[in-house]
C-alpha cells in the first residue's frame, strides 16, 4: 500500500506562488502516474493535474492551464505542483493521488482513476 504525504501549502496573496510536494513510499514510485486534486469548502473534489509514470505526459484542468505545472522527481519519490499567478478561487485543500495499476499510458483525470490519497495540504489565496 502506497503512502502519500503532501506538504508546501500555506497562505499567499493574489498573484503569488506556492509549490506543493507529495512524497510517496511503500512501492516503486517510478512505475505509477500521479495526480493532484483539490477541494474547496462546500464543493466537490476536482481534478487539477496529472503526470504519467514517465513524466512525459501531463494533463491540466482548464482552470489552471498555463498557471500550474506538475512535475516529478523519481529519485526522490516525489511529485510537485508549482502554482503561479494564484487567484482566490484556487483556495482549497490540495490532495495528491496515485492509481492502483502501474504503467498507465492514458490521461488520468477522474478521482475514480486513483486508489490512494494523501491527507491533503491547505492552500489559501487572500485578496
Amino acid at each position: 500500500q502506497v503512502k502519500l504525504v503532501e506538504s508546501g501549502g500555506g497562505l499567499v496573496q493574489v498573484g503569488g506562488s506556492l509549490r506543493l510536494s507529495c512524497e510517496a513510499s511503500g512501492r516503486t514510485f517510478d512505475n505509477y502516474a500521479m495526480g493532484w486534486f483539490r477541494q474547496a469548502p462546500g464543493k466537490e473534489r476536482q481534478f487539477v493535474a496529472s503526470i504519467n509514470w514517465r513524466g512525459a505526459s501531463r494533463n491540466y484542468a482548464d482552470s489552471v492551464q498555463g498557471r500550474f505545472t506538475v512535475s516529478r522527481d523519481n529519485a526522490k519519490n516525489t511529485v510537485y505542483l508549482q502554482m503561479d499567478s494564484l487567484k482566490p478561487g484556487d483556495t482549497a485543500v490540495y490532495y495528491c493521488a496515485a492509481p492502483s495499476r502501474p504503467f498507465i499510458f492514458g490521461a488520468l483525470k477522474s478521482a475514480e482513476d486513483f486508489a490512494s490519497w494523501g491527507q491533503g495540504t491547505q492552500g489559501t489565496v487572500s485578496s
